[in-house]
This record gives structure tokens, C-alpha cells and sequence, in this order.
């Protein structure tokens, strides 16, 4: 496989899709389907994701804007060292914004829920578009950038690299759907719940 060109466009994206995406606390199906594939280069990982939307809530705004409150969005949590602190949050919108942050702490053994909006992934490209049938999003995230982020755990990753992780949806439709591709079992703290979070392991890079 080339390296996908981030636009959108996901006609030059041949690793396969997975999905549907269930319901984050039950498991059951979902109102609108999503699929995610992932690949990976020595420089950056790769996602792509197609959303099946009937009516497509949101805008294009500024980066960090907090579309989680009332956009359709894609999201994906890593928590490389899996130590289930300061973990990484991106989200994009069907417009293409997006936002980047860190989690610092979500439960109270470890002082309780602390974010870190400021941080600025340097380089990283998302970018949506919109179709007859819903929206597709892509993101590129540079490893040279990850490795910066200070007690993350994020090192340059080889065959068998393992983090950990889950992927989201959030929904605004008739109805309120937070999506994942993993559920979870129960629903404190939402879609914040790294100790359940699922292993993501490196294989096949096909851009050496």
C-alpha cells in the first residue's frame, strides 16, 4: 500500500475497514454505522474512518474548539505505556476541525480528572469529507511528534509494538450516539476509562 494522501478521500485506502462501532456501554448496534482502518510508516500512523450520516450536525471552527459538546465527530484515545494517565485525546468534525489534548487523570487515584488542552500536536493532518451517505475523516499523526509528550510513554514504534486504546464516535443525530469500536463494561467516566481500554499492536508496516 502507498501512503495514503490525507483528503478525505478514501478511494486510495486498501487496508481493510472494521466496524460496525457499537454503543460505548452496552455493546448494541448503533443508530448510524462506522468503520475505522488503521495503517502505520516509520514516520506516522494512519487513520480512516467512514460514518454513515443521515443528518450531519456541526461546523467548521478553530482548533481545540470543544466540538465533543455538540459536533459529529470521530475520536481516538492512546495510552502508550498503558499506565492509564496522561493519555492522548483527538477528535475531528465533519468540517475537518480538530482538537488535541492530554489526559492527565480521570479517577481519583490519581488526584482526580485533570486535562491538558494546550498541547499542539506539531504536523498532525486531519482532514473530512462530506458525501451523499455520511462523512469520511483521515488523520495523520507523526511519531516524531508523539515521542514529545512528556510522561505519555510514546516512543517511535517497531513490529510488536503494543499501546493501548480505543476508537470513537459521538453522533448528533435524532438521537445521542457515542460509539466505540470497543464497548465497555458499564459507563462510569464515558468514554474515559483506560483500564479498559484494548491493545493495539503493530504489524505489517508497509512503508519501510
Amino acid at each position: 500500500m502507498n501512503v495514503p494522501i490525507i483528503d478525505g478521500d478514501l478511494s486510495d485506502w486498501k487496508n481493510p475497514f472494521i466496524g460496525p462501532f457499537v454503543k460505548h456501554n452496552s455493546g448494541e448496534k448503533g443508530a448510524q454505522e462506522t468503520y475505522v482502518s488503521l495503517s502505520w510508516d516509520s514516520q506516522n500512523l494512519y487513520l480512516a474512518y467512514r460514518c454513515g450520516d443521515s443528518k450531519i450536525v456541526g461546523s467548521t471552527r478553530k482548533h481545540d474548539y470543544p466540538i465533543f459538546d455538540r459536533d459529529d465527530l470521530v475520536e481516538i484515545f492512546i495510552d502508550a505505556d498503558g499506565d492509564s494517565q496522561n493519555y492522548l485525546e483527538i477528535g475531528v468534525n465533519a468540517f475537518s476541525t480538530n482538537y488535541d489534548m492530554l489526559i492527565n487523570c480521570v479517577s481519583s487515584d490519581c488526584g482526580g480528572w485533570k486535562t491538558d488542552i494546550s498541547l499542539d500536536i506539531s504536523q498532525m493532518e486531519t482532514v473530512s469529507k462530506i458525501d451523499k451517505d455520511g462523512f469520511c475523516v483521515e488523520i495523520k499523526l507523526p511519531f516524531s511528534s508523539l515521542s514529545t509528550i512528556k510522561n505519555s510513554g510514546f516512543l517511535i514504534p517497531t513490529i510488536n509494538t503494543k499501546w493501548r486504546g480505543n476508537i470513537f464516535r459521538i453522533d448528533y443525530g435524532k438521537e445521542t450516539d457515542y460509539l466505540a469500536i470497543s464497548a465497555y463494561n458499564g459507563s462510569q467516566f464515558g468514554f474515559h476509562q483506560p483500564e479498559q481500554f484494548k491493545t493495539f499492536e503493530f504489524k505489517d508496516v508497509f512503508n519501510k
